[in-house]
């Protein structure tokens, strides 16, 4: 089975959100790589082979599990995401059956340099 990438769409924040498709599964059987534009800039995106992740809320906190492809995907889209260049704002979206396990709750990875004022929720003792 081959893993197709999706053309970079805009999603609802504004920003650009990458999908990609595996055929019937939820991540990549392959290798697969995933170029965006953001703002002129193509980022690229790649998943190890047999990388598997999950992403499950528990309410006061998100737990992220993934095995060690998994894991070395998620720091390589950090690692493009913090590269020279990369505009305040880009980010990924990775969900359900779209780069995390079936079942998962989506996740947004997204670099933000300048210091911008959002409600959190007061911290738990």
């Amino acid at each position: 089975m081959k893993t197709e990438p999706l053309p970079p769409v805009p999603c609802q924040c504004g920003g650009i959100m990458s999908s990609m498709t595996s055929g019937t599964g939820s991540v990549p059987i392959e290798s697969a790589h995933v170029t965006a534009a953001v703002e002129g800039t193509g980022l690229r995106f790649s998943w190890d082979a047999d990388a598997r992740i999950e992403v499950r809320n528990l309410g006061a906190e998100v737990v992220i599990e993934a095995n060690a492809a998994g894991l070395r995907t998620l720091a390589g889209h950090l690692l493009v995401l913090a590269g020279e260049g990369v505009p305040d704002g880009a980010h990924l979206h990775l969900e359900d059956s779209n780069g995390l396990e079936d079942g998962s709750v989506g996740l947004v990875l997204e670099r933000i340099d300048e210091e911008r004022p959002t409600p959190r929720s007061p911290r738990r003792s």
